[in-house]
C-alpha cells in the first residue's frame, strides 16, 4: 500500500486512477510515498524518509525545492503540455484585449450606469477612445516553442498574422508540430526589434529572469504589445513601467498581478487564469497521477525535471533494483559488482543520466536480500535505492 499526500485540490479524474487496494490518498497523510501538488509552497517543507516522488499538476516547479529533492533521491515530475490549450486560448484572448482596448471599454461602459436614455448617445460619442488595430497582417514573436508556444504560433498563423518564433532548444517533437509558415528567428533581439506583438513561453530560471529589461526595451519596436502568461519574474516591472510611459510598449498583459502593476491603464492584469479551466486541471491531474503510479510501481520515469527519463518493460519473475547516484565513473560498476559477488544474475538493465544525476533500472533473477540492498545503499555517491518485488517494496 502506497500513501499519497495531496497538498491542493486535485481533480478526481486523476485520483480515481489510484486503486484503493494499492493507494491511500489523503491531504493529511504522514510520511507519504508521494505528494501531488499544484501551487502549494513546498520550499520550506520537511520531507519524510518514505518520500520518493513529487508530482506537480502543472508545468512550473518553482514552488518545489528541486536541488534538495535531487540530493535526497526524490523524483520531481511536472505535466508539460497538459494545460497547453487552456493557456493558448488565453493568449489569443490577450491578443485581442491588448489591441482593441476591450477591457478598458467594458469598464467605461459599466460606468455609464444610471445615465438613462443618454447611454446610447454617450456610447457613440465616447467609443473612439477605445479604438485599436486589428491583428491580421501584424507580426507576432513567440519566444519559447514548447507545447504552448507551438499552439500559439500555429493559431496566430491561422488568424492571418506573420509569425516569427525563437527557441534555441526546440525539441524534435515541437518542431514537427510547428507550422511551416512560422519564420525562425536567429536571436532574441530579432524578436524584440521587429515584432508588433510578443508572447513569451519560457520557464523562469537564472538565464531568463528579468529577460524583459531596459536593455531589451531600448531596442524594441515602438508600440509593441507584450503578453506574459509564463512567469512574472521574466519582466523587470520598473523597466516595463518606464517603457509603457514613453510609448515603447503600448500594452502589457500579465497573468501575474503585482502591486506596482495595478491601476495602470496600459496594463491588463489577469489573476493567474492561464490554466484555470476544468479541462486543464483534469489533464494535469491525470498526467501527474499516471507518472507517480508508474514510478512507484515500476520505477519508470517520464517528465521529471531533475531525473532522466527512463522506461524499461518489467520482466516477469524478476526483482527490480532502482538506484540514483552522482553522475561519476564506476557507480554502475560498483552496483553490479555487489550483485556478482552475491551470485545475482542481471536479466536486463538500463542506465541514463541527466546533469549531475544518474539513474539505473536493473532487473535481476530471483530475490534481493536486505544485505544486498544495504550494501548498495552504502556505496559513496548513492542517493537512493529501491527494490520492487512484485507488490512489495523496501
Amino acid at each position: 500500500m502506497y500513501n499519497i499526500k495531496t497538498l491542493n485540490s486535485i481533480s478526481e479524474k486523476g485520483l480515481e486512477l489510484l486503486s484503493k487496494d494499492e493507494f491511500m490518498v489523503s491531504n493529511e497523510a504522514e510520511n507519504p510515498d508521494a505528494i501531488l501538488v499544484r501551487s502549494a509552497n513546498m520550499l520550506e517543507m520537511e520531507f519524510g524518509s518514505n518520500l520518493k516522488a513529487i508530482a506537480r499538476a502543472g508545468a512550473g516547479v518553482n514552488n518545489i525545492p528541486i536541488d534538495r529533492c535531487t540530493e535526497k533521491g526524490i523524483v520531481v515530475f511536472n505535466t508539460p503540455g497538459a494545460n497547453a490549450n487552456g493557456v493558448k486560448e488565453l493568449v489569443i484572448a490577450a491578443l485581442f484585449m491588448s489591441s482593441r482596448r476591450i477591457n478598458q471599454g467594458i469598464s467605461w461602459a459599466q460606468s455609464l450606469k444610471g445615465k438613462g436614455d443618454e447611454v446610447p448617445k454617450l456610447v457613440e460619442k465616447g467609443k473612439s477612445q477605445f479604438e485599436g488595430p486589428e491583428i491580421k497582417g501584424k507580426r507576432i514573436g513567440v519566444i519559447g516553442l514548447g507545447a504552448i508556444g507551438v499552439m500559439v504560433a500555429n493559431d496566430a498563423v491561422s488568424l492571418g498574422m506573420e509569425v516569427i518564433g525563437y527557441d534555441p532548444f526546440i525539441s524534435v517533437n515541437a518542431a514537427w508540430g510547428l507550422s511551416s509558415s512560422v519564420i525562425r528567428a536567429t536571436s532574441l533581439d530579432q524578436i524584440m526589434s521587429t515584432c508588433d506583438y510578443i508572447t513569451v513561453h519560457v520557464p523562469l530560471g537564472p538565464e531568463t529572469k528579468g529577460m524583459f529589461n531596459k536593455e531589451k526595451f531600448a531596442i524594441m519596436k515602438k508600440g509593441a504589445r507584450i503578453i506574459n502568461l509564463s512567469r512574472g519574474g521574466l519582466v523587470v516591472n520598473k523597466d516595463m513601467l518606464d517603457a509603457l510611459d514613453d510609448g515603447t510598449v503600448a500594452c502589457y498583459v500579465t497573468d501575474f498581478p503585482e502591486q506596482d502593476l495595478l491601476g495602470n491603464d496600459k496594463i491588463i492584469t489577469i489573476p493567474h487564469l492561464g490554466a484555470s479551466t476544468p479541462e486543464s486541471e483534469e489533464n494535469c491531474a491525470v498526467m501527474a497521477v499516471n507518472q507517480v503510479k508508474d514510478y512507484l510501481e515500476k520505477g519508470v520515469i517520464k517528465n521529471s525535471v531533475n531525473f532522466p527519463n527512463c522506461d524499461m518493460a518489467v520482466k516477469p519473475g524478476c526483482t527490480r533494483i532502482l538506484t540514483a547516484h552522482e553522475n561519476v565513473p564506476n557507480m554502475v560498476g560498483q552496483v553490479t559488482s555487489i550483485l556478482a559477488a552475491n551470485k545475482v544474475n542481471i536479466a536486463d538493465m538500463l542506465t541514463h543520466h541527466k546533469n549531475n544525476i544518474g539513474y539505473n533500472m536493473i532487473d535481476v533473477d530471483g530475490k534481493v536480500t536486505e544485505d544486498i540492498y544495504t550494501s548498495i545503499k552504502n556505496i559513496a555517491g548513492i542517493k537512493m535505492v529501491r527494490i520492487i518485488e512484485e507488490k512489495s517494496l523496501y
